[in-house]
């Protein structure tokens, strides 16, 4: 037993040795003239990494810079791209700076570039439904856009332009050797398109986006130069600054080491480069729903009408008035939008650009209301129902054969012979001006005969008088009078006195 003993102490024994020997060469090979820093970095992968990463003199240089003259969200953290409030209605400048380099860009030196401003969705779950939520938004504020342009308050600004077909985007054009500022307002709130209502939910961001454009050899702005954007969030009146003090005041409460997690707050929101908003040649391939923003009747390059369409309130409705016509139930889609545009409901047209004449029947007078307005709602209403507007006044007239000279046109039809004697045949005078004129021109056109042979009305006074027909006197008569019509010879022989009795 002792002898095993002995055998194990010295098995220890030798593997320790060997174990501290094994340990003695450790660090000789890696002594200073065993390693280099340089020999590494010197390795091929640390090569091609290198190669790969763009010389810091050869940054790109946007060739324009634009600034939103408004304070960022100190509760955005590092890394995170920014995001400015925006009080709903409120303007908003736009800096719009020429940052090229010397040599950069001379073709466009001394000319006049466009720039197209858009709020867009900043959600790809929205971008994708983008056309969607814009109408329903037009179906709930008809009338309204989305972006507008402070032309009073811009500087540098020239031919400002909007589409009634494109809500959400304002274009003009600008020098570059020129301070040019646009100011903007945004009409509609990030709440508006959250899926429920509810009171409280949280805001969808947007995006404010410029695109800037060239001439091409036709002369039109549409060589794209230029691409920024920045997020945005809009609530109603006064509430940007509302928010931007909450956000203050959280931060101030945080500790030093969570404030160095968040970014500080800016005093104006500088657009970062982005991609251009795609067109509608290259979004609206198919017609399939597919997010689009340009109206597919219009051109790719953002044909727009006249300046005088900023308003938001611009119909661009310029056809004539015209009586109304009945709107069948039986009308194909073709046939109830050319009802629209014949009745002066042009501006409808892409809003009911599936709707059939039954459709449109179907539609209640608050129904209306809601989507184009009290206004033009009621005016749809009645005009979908043929609401017959009622005469101000209506009077009866009859030929009395009995005495005086007979108008021909009407012997034979004001009185006909039975077993009972002549039968007396009353027309009805509708008046809307009220007046002597109206009365005797519309008894002229009844009794068919020519106007100017009515030299004087009258009527029948007591004992007899003749009694000169004024405009005080038609506007006295009571609504459904009854009136027999005898006509005198005037004293020159031609043409009658008409006598209401």
């Amino acid at each position: 037993m002792a002898w095993l003993l002995k055998m194990d102490e010295v098995i220890e024994s030798g593997l320790v040795h060997d174990f501290d020997s094994s340990l003695s060469g450790i660090g000789q090979e890696l002594g200073a003239g065993a390693y280099s820093m340089s020999d590494v970095l010197a390795l091929p992968i640390f090569k091609q990494e290198d190669a790969s990463l763009p010389p810091e003199n050869e940054a790109k240089h946007p060739p324009f810079q634009y600034i939103l003259c408004t304070a960022t969200s100190p509760a955005i953290k590092l890394h995170d791209e920014t995001l400015t409030y925006l009080n709903q209605g409120q303007s908003y400048e736009i800096r719009m700076l020429d940052n090229r380099e010397i040599g950069n860009l001379p073709e466009i030196t001394g000319k006049l570039v466009k720039s197209i401003i858009r709020v867009v969705f900043h959600d790809r779950r929205l971008q994708y439904m983008e056309h969607q939520q814009l109408e329903g938004w037009r179906w709930n504020r008809p009338g309204d856009r989305l972006l507008d342009l402070d032309i009073p308050m811009s500087v540098g600004i020239i031919d400002p332009r909007t589409n009634p077909g494109q809500l959400n985007a304002v274009e003009f054009l600008w020098d570059l050797s020129k301070r040019s500022s646009a100011f903007i307002q945004v009409h509609c709130i990030s709440t508006e398109f959250t899926p429920r209502k509810h009171g409280g939910e949280k805001g969808v961001p947007f995006r404010i986006q410029v695109d800037t454009f060239k001439q091409n050899e036709n002369g039109e702005y549409t060589d794209h130069l230029h691409s920024a954007s920045c997020q945005i969030k809009v609530f109603k009146p006064k509430g940007a600054d509302r928010k931007q003090k909450t956000d203050r005041e959280k931060m101030e409460k945080r500790t030093p080491q969570e404030k160095e997690k968040y970014q500080p707050s800016y005093e104006t929101t500088i657009l970062t480069e982005c991609s251009p908003w795609p067109d509608t040649a290259y979004v609206n391939t198919s017609p399939t729903t597919t997010p689009t923003f340009t109206s597919p009747t219009q051109h790719s390059t953002y044909s727009v009408p006249d300046s005088n369409s900023s308003s938001p309130n611009h119909q661009g409705d310029a056809i004539p008035q015209g009586n109304f016509e009945q709107l069948h139930p039986t009308a194909t889609i073709q046939d109830a939008q050319q009802w629209l545009v014949r009745n002066r409901f042009s501006t409808y047209t892409r809003l009911f650009s599936n709707f059939s004449g039954a459709d449109l029947l179907r539609l209640t007078r608050e129904d209306l209301v809601q989507i184009c307005g009290p206004a033009n709602g009621i005016r749809l209403f009645n005009a979908l129902k043929l609401r017959i507007i009622p005469p101000r006044l209506t009077i009866y007239v009859c030929q009395d054969i009995s005495g005086g000279a007979p108008l021909e046109s009407q012997a034979d039809g004001d009185s006909r012979e039975n077993g009972d004697g002549p039968v007396q045949v009353y027309h009805a005078l509708y008046l809307e001006d009220i007046n002597a004129s109206e009365l005797t021109s519309k008894m002229a056109v009844v009794f068919d005969i020519p106007l100017h042979q009515i030299s004087s009305v009258y009527r029948q006074g007591p004992t007899g008088i003749h009694v000169v027909v004024s405009d005080q006197m038609v506007q006295n008569f009571q609504d459904e009078s009854c009136f027999m019509v005898t006509t005198l010879k005037a004293d020159s022989g031609e043409g009658f006195h008409i006598i209401l009795k």
